[in-house]
């Protein structure tokens, strides 16, 4: 659980394997998710209803179609909730499952698995807000510990519809991951990071050219590894040190382009 309850981290999926496809149509994954140290705000107090600022409000839904009020009502726990939406959106890092899962800690409510996956395939990791690799739906999350990993993030201001992106992959059916070198320091876990995938990278890059073109950029800056999160449209490149990340980030800034260092955890 994050130090601070109000805090909704940006949610990373370092890795993102497609191993499978349920009979009801859910997709069965493989991925190894960090946490940023940078992300949405959240403030609760007596009442009901949610306020929504930042420099990403436009567009978020304030009624009982969004995650965060969904996630109290189930607790019963309605509160009157302040959302500082300060990551873009959609943008496959977790944005909404993240705000929900702050909510709940705000309120010290505790939902069962079946639950925050009626919620979210992402509530279950968001929930732990550690690093963590998370397989089938969304259920099993099992707690790793990583190295920080300096690195930027790039959302290119496009949108790369998640069911499109489904959609277009070109098999659901393909292998795991190895075996994640837990404890280990940076260079050992970025080979083994390096040789694993994100599955929907590929589809997603037909839908939205726009993300190549942001892939490419964060190469450009001498990143060690870069690669798409989740669904996108949200890459992200890795460094050798948070030095290098903030200088990356100065380079790549740019109308229209969400750009941030940080480091993952």
């Amino acid at each position: 659980m994050t130090p601070d309850p109000g805090f909704a981290p940006a949610k990373i999926n370092l890795t993102l394997h497609v191993t499978g496809r349920r009979a009801d149509g859910y997709h069965l994954l493989d991925s190894v998710v960090a946490f940023a140290d940078l992300g949405d705000r959240l403030t609760a107090g007596p009442g009901d209803g949610l306020t929504v600022t930042g420099p990403f409000a436009q567009g978020v839904p304030t009624d009982d179609t969004n995650l965060i009020r969904r996630a109290l009502d189930m607790a019963g726990a309605p509160r009157a909730v302040v959302l500082e939406k300060n990551l873009p959106h959609p943008g496959g890092i977790g944005g909404g499952s993240s705000d929900a899962a702050a909510a709940l800690r705000l309120v010290g409510a505790v939902l069962p698995t079946e639950a925050l996956l009626r919620l979210g395939a992402d509530l279950p990791v968001c929930v732990a807000a550690r690093a963590a690799r998370m397989r089938g739906i969304g259920e099993r999350v099992d707690p790793l510990t990583l190295p920080p990993l300096p690195a930027v993030l790039l959302h290119p201001g496009l949108d790369c519809p998640t069911g499109a992106v489904f959609s277009a992959l070109a098999s659901p059916d393909n292998p795991g991951q190895a075996a994640v070198p837990e404890r280990s320091d940076a260079p050992t876990f970025l080979r083994w990071l390096a040789a694993q995938r994100n599955d929907l990278e590929p589809p997603a890059m037909s839908a939205a050219p726009g993300i190549a073109a942001a892939l490419d950029a964060l190469r450009g800056t001498g990143a060690a590894l870069a690669r798409m999160s989740g669904s996108g449209a949200t890459c992200f490149g890795i460094y050798d040190s948070p030095e290098a990340a903030r200088a990356a980030a100065a380079r790549l800034d740019r109308p229209g382009w969400w750009v941030r260092a940080t480091t993952l955890t």
